[in-house]
């Protein structure tokens, strides 16, 4: 499966069992998003996001989706359309660890903010959990604080060490 080149797409429903089990692979147990939250998300206007698979077999995915700026999706959470979108929001990548090193996180996220600029947004943001924030720090996001309470409790549905960070697109 390894030297299959990969493929990207949008994710769709039939995606949902392959990106659970990366889900899983990637996570454990405390921070698996069911079936039904992907579903939902799937169906949101605002929602693009894509998977990476190699001779049919989902490698990776990314969750993501048109919104604004100082937004937070909590664990669990509906991917909620906004009237002017300004920010790409990566709520989700993973990689199954065995493809892990093959540049396959890249090439979900190259695509994803090349279409995200031609859309005319000016951002990209993302809550970094489970010690990554050193990575997306080398794709250039930085930490931002956020200033409302509501945000601030949504990022805590992630657990302690969680940050949103943003990058300008």
């Amino acid at each position: 499966m390894c030297s299959t080149p990969p493929h990207v797409r949008p994710l769709s429903l039939q995606d949902l069992p392959g990106l659970l089990a990366v889900q899983l692979a990637c996570y454990g147990e405390g921070f698996v998003e069911s079936g039904e939250v992907f579903a939902r998300r799937l169906a949101s206007p605002a929602n693009c996001s894509l998977v990476l698979e190699r001779a049919g077999v989902v490698c990776a995915y990314l969750a993501a989706y048109r919104s604004v700026r100082h937004k937070v999706t909590p664990l669990h959470g509906s991917f909620e359309a906004v009237p002017q979108p300004d920010t790409l929001y990566l709520h989700d990548m993973a990689v199954l660890p065995d493809c892990a090193g093959q540049g396959l996180a890249r090439a979900l996220l190259k695509p994803m903010w090349d279409a995200a600029r031609a859309q005319g947004l000016q951002h990209t943001a993302l809550v970094s959990v489970q010690g990554s924030q050193g990575y997306w720090e080398r794709q250039g996001y930085a930490v931002q604080p956020l200033a409302d309470a509501v945000q601030r409790e949504r990022l805590a549905s992630y657990g302690a060490g969680a940050v949103y960070m943003v990058r300008m697109l």
